[in-house]
């Protein structure tokens, strides 16, 4: 090597060409070292305005829901309240019991915090408050003043809750119930919030720094390992080549032995493919082998002696056998089933080249029915394997037919014998109708009857495939019980006066009007006292007795028929089911209407219980709230 003299003062010393290069890759290394700290501290930069914008807005966030928290929920109160008061101090002022009106109003502000509590006549003078005002009322007046009771209205409005509610005193006229309320902003809650986040914040950056500080140090190797991946991607191969210094760190060390084991890899690795690539299927391996594992139905792979050579763990979980004991065991050790081990065993031995389809029904030690699907293929010639057995779960299947299967057979029944009535009838009325005017009379009040029977039957059957699609809706507009219970009378003596039975509706003077839907009322009370009646032997007593109780209207239904066993209370609520008494065996019935009705009356938030005894009777009771918030908060419940 020609070396670079000077002399003299000022001159360079002597310097090689080897020297030189390693200067210059000590300046390269002191570059990039510089470099990556730069991109550390432009990365630590980033990040700390990012968490602290983050804070900031979540802060903000935080406390701007709680506050609209706060303010729903007050507002949700005042409108609970209001709601509750009004209806109490309907029936109040309709006594004229001023005394009860005023303490109500004073006890419900002093108990939820009012700061307001008025009620005032058409006038705007004030009845009754609480809160401050005066009263331009002492006593109720013997003329009530004229005029509307006003808009309701509930809204939030500078930190206020107010409500108006419209009321109708029974006898007297209309007056209106005025509520407001403070809405109150915690300030240690709004503290606490602040303060929650951003000690949040410190921690995070504080945990940044340090994190930023270990990043730092680890760059510094990462960078030399970077620079090694590089010519390993140029195609350098050597060790010696690749291997950083360890100053660097754990991650060198790291690199220099994942380096060491490279060849060791490169050694094993076609050695474990021909070894994966001989297992095959047999032991599940691979991505086939997860396929097959992640499936739901079960599948065996047999040779053609019948032996196992593959089981995924569906098959395992369906013949209640562990999957590592089934490899090796003939198929008819696990199946017990003499049709499928044939079917099985023709296809497998190769006696057919057809698709075969075997159910196999089977009962669990606690006398649970299932019914497995087997089907049996032969596998392609090139294959180990003689056959592939799929094991599928069928049992809901099966009862789903079954159920379909007695329903339209129920349905048939049940359609039929209104059609032949009606048919029967005109034949009546049209050979006799025109001499005789009772036989007239008679035939057509039997047609109409069963028309109404029929649309019933229509009618349930639709609401059932409604229920099912979940598009049931129910109305809810002013129901007269009276009118109800008027046609639950006409529609039903007839029928009890043909089977010599008592039918007796107790009702109160006067019935309440419920909110909900007339005709699915009406459709529930049909399926309760028809099947009263269809079960109540001649002689017997069916009867309608009806009473308000605490806001609801209930109806009890009580018959002193067959009864039903109490492990079928809540059996018979379900879809197509029928009491197993053998004395109904020749009772038709779809098995609809029970479930129907409890389903019908819960969307109107109430409910349908049974209390009931072998050979003494039932009596099933219908609880319904007779006001529209009543029913929608059962429902919530």
């Amino acid at each position: 090597m020609r070396p670079w003299i000077g002399r003299g003062k000022g001159y360079p010393v002597t310097q090689t060409r080897d020297q030189k290069s390693g200067s210059a890759a000590a300046a390269a290394g002191m570059k990039r070292r510089v470099g990556v700290d730069a991109l550390a501290g432009s990365v630590g930069l980033a990040l700390g305005i990012v968490l602290i914008g983050a804070l900031s807005v979540s802060a903000w966030w935080t406390l701007h829901t709680y506050r609209g928290s706060l303010e729903r929920a007050r507002q949700d109160q005042v409108r609970i309240v209001g709601s509750m008061l009004g209806e109490t101090l309907e029936p109040v002022l309709g006594n004229g019991d001023l005394t009860e009106a005023r303490r109500l109003i004073a006890d419900a502000a002093l108990t939820h915090g009012l700061a307001e509590c008025r009620l005032t006549l058409p006038d705007g003078g004030a009845l009754a408050a609480a809160g401050g005002g005066t009263l331009a009322h002492q006593t109720i007046p013997d003329a009530w003043p004229a005029g509307e009771a006003g808009i309701p209205s509930n809204e939030i409005r500078d930190g206020r809750a107010t409500m108006r509610v419209p009321l109708v005193v029974p006898g007297r006229g209309p007056a209106t119930l005025e509520l407001a309320a403070t809405v109150s902003y915690p300030l240690l809650a709004d503290r606490e919030v602040q303060v929650g986040v951003f000690g949040i914040g410190a921690a995070g950056m504080a945990g940044l720094a340090v994190a930023f500080a270990s990043v730092r140090r680890r760059l510094r190797g990462l960078g030399a390992i970077r620079g090694a991946l590089s010519a390993l991607g140029s195609g350098e191969t050597s060790a010696d080549a690749l291997t950083v210094t360890r100053a660097f760190g754990e991650e060198a060390t790291a690199w220099n032995n994942l380096l060491a084991e490279r060849e060791a890899w490169r050694r094993t690795q076609v050695l474990q493919k021909a070894a994966d690539e001989t297992a095959g299927p047999a032991q599940g391996s691979g991505a086939l082998g997860a396929a097959l594992d992640a499936m739901w139905q079960g599948v065996l792979l047999l040779d053609d002696k019948c032996r196992v050579m593959y089981a995924n763990g569906a098959a395992g979980v369906f013949l209640k056998t562990k999957r590592d004991a089934i490899a090796g065991e003939h198929v008819a050790m696990m199946i017990d089933a003499p049709a499928v081990r044939e079917a099985v065993e023709a296809v497998a031995g190769g006696k057919t080249r057809q698709r075969t389809s075997v159910e196999w029904s089977r009962e669990s030690e606690q006398g649970e029915r299932s019914i497995l699907r087997v089907s049996i293929k032969p596998v392609r010639r090139d294959d180990p394997g003689a056959a592939i057995v799929i094991i599928e779960d069928v049992t809901q299947q099966r009862v789903a037919d079954e159920s379909r299967n007695a329903f339209v057979a129920q349905a048939t029944h049940e359609l039929r014998t209104p059609l032949t009535n009606i048919r029967l009838y005109i034949e009546t009325l049209v050979d006799d109708g025109e001499s005789d005017p009772a036989i007239r009379s008679q035939c057509i009040n039997v047609i109409s009857q069963e028309a109404k029977r029929l649309e019933r039957i229509v009618s349930d059957m639709l609401s059932v495939s409604e229920i099912e699609a979940g598009t049931l809706k129910i109305m809810h507009d002013d129901v007269r019980t009276e009118q109800v219970f008027e046609e639950i009378k006409q529609d039903f003596s007839i029928q009890a006066r043909d089977k010599e039975i008592e039918f007796r509706l107790e009702l109160p003077p006067k019935l309440p009007t419920v909110q909900g839907d007339r005709d699915k009322l009406v459709l529930a009370l049909h399926n309760l006292v028809g099947n009263a009646l269809k079960y109540t032997p001649s002689g017997g007593t069916v009867r309608v007795a009806a009473r308000e109780d605490g806001g609801d209207l209930v109806v009890d239904v009580t018959d002193n028929g067959i009864g039903i066993k109490a492990e079928e209370h809540e059996l018979i609520f379900d879809r197509f089911y029928r009491a197993k008494d053998k004395r109904i065996n020749q009772i038709t019935g779809s098995g609809l209407g029970l479930a129907l009705a409890r389903q019908v009356i819960r969307l109107h938030g109430g409910d349908i219980t049974l209390h009931s005894e072998i050979d003494k009777g039932s009596t099933f009771t219908m609880r319904v709230p007779m006001s529209h918030q009543t029913q929608a908060m059962a429902r919530a419940a």
